[in-house]
């Protein structure tokens, strides 16, 4: 019970040292620079308190579930020896948490009211809907390919950089050929993807995997998951739009 409130307070403390450094920029700006009241004091100040509250659990209920929990499904597929279920669970999990991704459904919702707007669709709900729909869709099965091939790297301790390397001149050959509107959103879902639900459990899963895997070093080959996550979007929303 009592290491519970440590570990808990120990996490507050660390969310409180995070966030000061953004209270202290906004409150220099608006007090010093702008020289203006801070607007709604009251609900500014409860916003702050909730979200370090929410911080707080996140980061703890990370150190407590997902962490733990995407290292032990590593050793025990690992254990299995089975390459098959490995990486159809690698593409499920990069699939499943990228396509619940809040930021991505914020983004592509964005998307698809933009692309309504300057008529490159429908301007009706159905459209948008299916527009954004499509879009969640192909920057999950580009997660989910990205996790696979991660894992599948792990497995055979091929050089990160390289496949990265590869990975980044197909972005720079696809960007002068897809359509202009589709260029940003492309960029972006790239960034989007790597968020709360899907960092923490695909990090573990490849440090998990590498601690494993005899030969294999947590610290390098264990991470570099997240970079793959963030590199295909890019390429299969170019694609998307190159096609549709």
């Amino acid at each position: 019970m009592w290491k519970q409130i440590a570990d808990f307070w120990h996490v507050l403390r660390g969310s409180i040292r995070d966030l000061a450094p953004i209270i202290l920029v906004i409150g220099f700006f608006q007090l010093v620079v702008l020289r203006q009241p801070i607007p709604n004091l009251g609900d500014l100040v409860m916003g702050t308190l909730l979200v370090l509250l929410g911080l707080t659990l996140f980061v703890r209920g990370l150190d407590m579930g997902l962490f733990p929990i995407g290292e032990s499904m590593a050793f025990s597929f690992a254990r299995k020896g089975s390459l098959f279920w490995l990486l159809l669970f690698a593409f499920a999990l990069g699939f499943g948490t990228t396509v619940a991704e809040p930021a991505l459904i914020a983004v592509a919702n964005e998307a698809a009211s933009v692309a309504a707007d300057a008529q490159i669709i429908a301007s009706s709900e159905s459209a948008r809907g299916a527009y954004a729909l499509g879009l969640r869709l192909t920057v999950a099965l580009s997660v989910g390919v990205a996790i696979l091939l991660g894992v599948f790297r792990i497995i055979k301790g091929w050089p990160l950089h390289y496949m990265i390397m590869v990975g980044y001149l197909g972005v720079v050959v696809m960007t002068p050929l897809a359509p202009k509107e589709i260029i940003g959103i492309a960029y972006d879902s790239g960034g989007v993807t790597t968020s709360t639900i899907t960092v923490p459990l695909v990090t573990a899963l490849g440090v998990g995997l590498a601690m494993s895997i005899e030969g294999r070093n947590p610290m390098v080959d264990g991470f570099g998951l997240i970079a793959f996550a963030s590199l295909t979007p890019i390429i299969f929303v170019l694609g998307y739009g190159m096609l549709f």
